[in-house]
This record gives C-alpha cells, structure tokens and sequence, in this order.
C-alpha cells in the first residue's frame, strides 16, 4: 500500500508498506476520505504540540471495513465509518470518570501514532462509529464537527443563551453551526473577510471584525446592548486568547478550543469581577461522535459549512505545500481516495 509520511518540518515522502493485518480487537479499513487538520499544518511546520516525526498524519478519517480482528463481532465488512482517533488507557482517573478524551496516557492516530494520509489502516473496534448514508467526504468532517460539539457541550450552550464563536477556521465554524442548531443566537467573528463572507453564506450567520475600530459596540448591538454570555474561541491565539475576558458579560464563561505553545495573560480584576467561568476544552468523546452523527443524519450539520477544497491522495505529495501549506483561500481540505 502507499503511504505519505512526514519524515520531518517540510518534508513528506511516499513509501511502500505491506498492508497491516488487524489484531486481537481491531479492523481493518479501506481509506475512502480524510480530512486535513490544523494539527497536519502545524505537524509540517513543526510547530506542532505532543508531536514526533517520522509520522503518517491523518486524524479525520473514513473507511469501509474489509476485514475483522479476532474478538470482532460488533462490525462486518462492507461497513463504512468514521474513527475516533482518540485511544484511551481505560484506566486512568479521567477514563474511569467517562473523560477519556483527556486521559492521561491518550495516543491520537495521525499524531501519536500512524494515521490516514495511508491506503489502509487497522484501528480499535472502540474507536470506530457507522457512517453509512452519509457522504465519505461528510464523513471525514465527522471528527472536526465532534471537536466542536465537545466545546459547545463543555459550554453547557441552551436555546437562547448568546454565544460569541471567535475564529471561522474548521472548529469555530463547526461550534457556530451546533450552537445554532440547539438554538442559540451566534453571532461570530474573524478578521478574514473571505471567512466572515463564508459564515454568512453557508451559516446564515452574523460576522463581525474584531479589527474594526467599533468592534465591541457592534458586539454588544448584535446581542441587543449586552456582551455575550458565552464566548467560545477557536482561534489558537495568544493575542485573541489573552482579550476573551473582555468580552463575556458579567458572570460569563469562556471556552478556550484553540491552543498555541506558551502562557495565557489576561487581567485578574476583570477575571474575578466578571465571576468568570473558563474551561480548556480537548478532543471529543463518544458522545460528541454520536451527537455530530445526528445532526448530519438531520441535516443540520452540512460538509459545505466546512469543506472548500477536495485534494487527490496520489498527488498530495506534490500538491501538499502550494494546496495546503500556502493556501490562504483554504478553510477545509478533504484528501479523495481512490
């Protein structure tokens, strides 16, 4: 099988492996659609968190299943999924308190271990959800979507509460969409016109410049007079990350989905007046799966409020760096098969 590996920052190179046989509790699947990550971006940049090379990236994964591990009698061939790259001890106090997807020995496929941007991949039958009726390229947005979802559930979002998404990259746009979905009233905010003018046409959201001269007065506008109860940030940066206290009304959370190497700094005064709730929220668990699986299935959730550019696996070794890397018109990138 052919295999796209990251042998170090810059550098990806194709190689020949045999097909892996799927082991005591494991399936093998057909890769049919990967989607391609900020983690990918960063992994080639080296600028990547929890990162070593050489590495096969690859983490948004669909597949169908063509052959089954002994101890596999919950799945059959033919099948097609998505996986949940998140392997879990089961042992640690965060799986045993149901928060694998912060457990303390947690291996991510395309990360920690060998991932999609590969014709074939075994992985844990735990870590496989039914996609069938679903579009392979949906489907490989199931696990940015399900990144979203988490962030959102950790905000404890309801129908009604006002949310502020700041960032329209991937995950912003996915925890804009299911905010919206539970009815919220969302209004997000990013300083490129190309994603504000995305939001509004595949979101029907409102946008908002966080550059503009009278951006908190159009804030507050857009939440009639007030700052918003909820702001979920995606950003993955400092400068956005260090001004979120700001911007939540008093006794408001933040949610910080986005992350970046170095230290938060924001005031204190206005931390503790404001009684601020801030929680880091990380990966996503079963549930947050499940949750982005329905709402697909509902139409809620839709590939085009992500999915700007489809790339051809058998020439992402030449294409990777000018259709990814330098890209500025990419949002999200879905790698075909086949």
């Amino acid at each position: 099988m052919k295999v796209l590996v990251c042998q170090q920052p810059g550098e990806l190179t194709w190689q020949s492996r045999d097909i892996p046989n799927p082991q005591q509790d494991e399936v093998l699947i057909k890769v049919k659609t990967v989607g391609i990550c900020g983690t990918d971006i960063h992994a080639w940049r080296g600028k990547q968190p929890f990162f070593s090379y050489p590495r096969v990236l690859g983490h948004e994964i669909c597949g169908d299943i063509v052959a089954l591990g002994r101890g596999v009698t919950s799945w059959r061939v033919g099948q097609q999924v998505a996986v949940i790259p998140y392997v879990s001890c089961n042992d640690c106090s965060a799986c045993r308190s149901g928060r694998s997807n912060c457990c303390e020995n947690i291996a991510v496929i395309g990360v920690h271990r060998d991932g999609g941007f590969s014709e074939y991949l075994s992985v844990p039958q735990q870590n496989i959800l039914l996609a069938e009726g679903i579009a392979p390229a949906a489907v490989a947005l199931i696990e940015p979507f399900a990144i979203s979802a988490h962030a959102v559930r950790r905000a404890a979002v309801q129908a009604g509460d006002s949310v502020l998404v700041v960032g329209a990259g991937p995950i912003g746009l996915g925890a804009a969409a299911i905010a919206k979905a539970q009815g919220a009233q969302v209004m997000v905010a990013d300083t490129s016109l190309q994603r504000r003018d995305h939001v509004a046409h595949q979101l029907d959201l409102p946008t908002l410049d966080p550059l503009a001269s009278g951006f908190h007065d159009q804030l507050r506008d857009g939440f009639s007079g007030h700052l918003p109860q909820t702001v979920i940030d995606a950003t993955g940066s400092p400068q956005s990350m260090n001004q979120a206290v700001d911007l939540i009304r008093h006794g408001g959370s933040i949610v910080f989905v986005g992350l970046f190497k170095g230290d938060l700094q924001f005031s204190d005064p206005e931390f503790h007046k404001k009684e601020t709730t801030l929680m880091g929220s990380r990966n996503a668990t079963a549930e947050d799966f499940a949750r982005v699986g329905e709402l697909m299935q509902r139409g809620l959730l839709r590939a085009e409020m992500l999915l700007t550019h489809r790339l051809r696996f058998e020439e992402l070794g030449s294409t990777y760096e000018r259709e990814v890397i330098n890209n500025p018109q990419l949002i999200k990138g879905v790698i075909e098969f086949g």
